[in-house]
């Protein structure tokens, strides 16, 4: 089993919007959050982009990263991720230089090629400017390109130079649930984050495959990974299954295209669930770790050593932001 001593832990927060609250409220949360987080000893703090959705508030993590990093003192700060297939590389390159600038040595610069927001939602966030996810990997080497002013001499933007100048720039990590990210991220020589909570299975392989095809083309020198888990901890068992009903029953909804508010424990456990309902319940707990904070150590540590991965970025999601703040607490306190 991995040494819990080197196992480091860090939080992706989505800015869940809980039913009763407003998006506003969640983004404070975020604040509030980030500030335990940062008390409690984790590494970062991630926050995730998502389009459209009334249940899910930081549809800009850039703005989001700006208020948490100037809220605390040392956490590192960062996306988790952008969507990067909906932007001008450039662009992103002059924000996270910007955030660079304000926060130095802070910042992470987390990508995905996920749309985050369903197909019209996409086409919309790519009017006037959007190329296609096909060409994903020419804006990853072009984003890394304007970040360290490498693009080669005879790339048509070669003149063109992100600013503001940093003596530093924020790392790269590509996030993803397949073995099509974990094969950009070698080939780039970026770090990787491999979104367990997204993809339950098979992830040992893909990560495996990153660390073997790893190139040194950007500026690590060896392959950086990190595993994102969702987490729901509490002080009993009893008490994590209850808090996990809110949870079964948000994400049965988004499965079905309804991103609504993170229910209350008592919405859930009076929803009326379909025999197929419970069934694609059972198969989303398989993307979850919940229970007392010994068993959910254990699940942790189990996958440290099944990934070889000594850094965990924890999301959690219940309903009373209380619940929430105190799974951390209680994760922290177990990994002390």
């Amino acid at each position: 089993m991995s040494d819990q001593k080197n196992i480091c832990l860090s939080v992706l927060d989505q800015s869940p919007i809980r039913k009763g609250a407003t998006a506003a409220d969640a983004l404070q949360e975020s604040i509030l959050l980030a500030q335990a987080a940062e008390k409690l000893g984790y590494h970062r703090y991630w926050v995730a982009e998502h389009h459209g959705s009334d249940g899910l508030a930081a549809a800009s993590p850039e703005i989001l990263i700006t208020r948490i990093a100037a809220e605390t003192e040392t956490i590192r700060v960062g996306s988790g991720g952008v969507m990067l297939s909906h932007y001008s590389p450039y662009k992103v390159a002059e924000n996270f230089r910007m955030l660079e600038s304000m926060f130095p040595g802070r910042i992470d610069l987390g990508i995905g090629r996920a749309p985050g927001s369903d197909q019209p939602t996409s086409q919309a966030l790519a009017y006037g400017g959007g190329i296609g996810i096909e060409h994903f990997p020419t804006m990853i080497s072009d984003l890394s390109g304007f970040l360290s002013d490498t693009l080669p001499d005879d790339h048509p933007f070669s003149r063109v130079k992100a600013r503001p100048f940093t003596e530093n720039v924020p790392p790269v990590w590509l996030l993803g649930s397949s073995d099509y990210s974990a094969a950009y991220a070698a080939h780039f020589g970026l770090a990787f984050s491999f979104a367990h909570f997204i993809t339950p299975f098979g992830g040992e392989t893909v990560v495996r495959a990153y660390q073997d095809q790893f190139q040194t083309a950007g500026t690590l020198d060896a392959p950086k990974c990190n595993v994102a888990i969702f987490v729901i901890c509490a002080e009993t068992q009893k008490e994590a299954e209850k808090l996990m009903t809110s949870r079964d029953l948000f994400r049965l909804r988004a499965d079905k295209g309804e991103l609504a508010p993170v229910p209350s424990v008592e919405e859930a456990m009076a929803y009326p669930y379909s025999d197929r309902e419970r069934e694609q319940v059972l198969q989303n707990r398989s993307r979850t770790i919940f229970g007392s904070p010994k068993k959910v150590k254990k699940q942790i540590l189990a996958l440290g050593e099944l990934f070889q991965c000594d850094e965990f970025v924890v999301l959690t999601a219940c309903h009373q932001f209380e619940d929430r703040v105190r799974s951390y607490e209680l994760l922290a306190e177990e990994f002390a």
